[in-house]
């Protein structure tokens, strides 16, 4: 059945791999209805991902930080936008995120029961973690009416590239592709509990390196660190064939540089999704979290981790101190996946 709305305002997430995610909920609601305009309110920095989903007609920035309340903000930024929706879907469970559509009068608010949220939605979910366990499913069932089955097989994210902007990333930071692209990402918003050791990041470098490959290191600001600690760990010769670009891209440039990748390791992180977007040979490294909630969506992936006893715990810092989840979740087995993936095995070097 399609849907009798045709113009919707989306209130999107605050996470880059939410936001990535949340492309399988706009290509359902595309598939109900063709003809449908899909507008996403998000925080600025989502723009770039946005703009490269080809479902969404605009992206309108969303003016307050994370967490921020400011009622007054919130009520004139849905006055302005009263009388151009038919119906508002928001992704998060905030009471705050209910507000700018509760202020523009949009006539369907559709959510799950989240942060008491009654009288501001009028179409209220109750969540059914057990039936909806992936994040992708509980945005999905967003687009249909309640208790529906949710179609499969389930869409996945795909971004879209411009080959200009792209050749323009390339240039802007002198890269070429003259050999294969290892794209590493070492970091993780979330914290320590998500992040694989650097030395374990440098052995990977290292073997692809030798084996006539350059790596390209991706991040925030806060991992340009992290990025020239395992640049530091590779020895003079093998360290020049190592670009950090962390913290040196907008997340634009992070996105078009990272499709000419021909394999990408990655921590469970926003990158990591982007990366499956792009439909990146992908190599994704879990120790704290788990892929049973938020794996990365894309045909070739392989998920490398230890499950162990104490494992997932979805703590941002180990709670015993030891981070063994991902200390002893060795190289070896992200090599072996790579070359699984590529078909590319490295010239063999003694690696744990």
């Amino acid at each position: 059945m399609k849907l009798p709305f045709m113009k919707i305002l989306i209130i999107g997430p605050s996470w880059v791999g939410d936001m990535v995610m949340a492309q399988t909920l706009f290509i359902c609601l595309k598939q109900r209805h063709p003809d449908c305009e899909i507008d996403v309110l998000a925080p600025e920095w989502s723009r770039p991902i946005l703009e490269r989903m080809p479902e969404v007609r605009e992206a309108l920035s969303f003016p307050l930080g994370h967490g921020v309340l400011d009622v007054a903000t919130r009520r004139s930024l849905g006055q302005s936008l009263r009388g151009r929706y038919d119906q508002a879907i928001l992704l998060p469970n905030s009471l705050k995120s209910a507000l700018v559509p509760f202020f523009a009068g949009i006539p369907k608010r559709t959510g799950w029961r989240g942060e008491m949220r009654f009288g501001l939605l009028n179409d209220i979910r109750k969540l059914d973690k057990a039936r909806y366990p992936l994040m992708i499913e509980r945005f999905m069932a967003l687009a249909y009416e309640p208790g529906a089955e949710l179609p499969k097989p389930y869409p996945r994210p795909a971004l879209r590239i411009d080959p200009a902007s792209r050749d323009a990333a390339l240039a802007t930071f002198g890269q070429s592709l003259d050999r294969p692209v290892l794209a590493l990402c070492p970091g993780a918003e979330f914290g320590e509990a998500k992040r694989w050791p650097v030395e374990h990041y440098a052995k990977v470098a290292e073997v692809k390196i030798r084996a006539g490959w350059q790596v390209w290191l991706f991040g925030s600001k806060n991992d340009r660190a992290v990025g020239e600690e395992i640049r530091a760990r590779l020895i003079p010769g093998l360290r020049e064939e190592a670009c950090n670009l962390a913290g040196d891209t907008t997340l634009a440039e992070a996105i078009d540089l990272m499709s000419c990748a021909s394999a990408v390791v990655s921590n469970d992180s926003g990158l990591m999704h982007v990366a499956a977007a792009l439909n990146r040979p992908l190599v994704a490294v879990y120790g704290s979290t788990s892929p049973q909630f938020t794996p990365p969506l894309a045909e070739q992936v392989e998920v490398v981790r230890l499950g162990l006893d104490c494992s997932p715990c979805f703590d941002r810092t180990c709670r015993f101190g030891h981070y063994n989840c991902l200390r002893e979740l060795k190289p070896r087995a992200v090599i072996d996946a790579l070359d699984r993936l590529v078909g590319d095995p490295a010239e063999p070097i003694e690696v744990e």
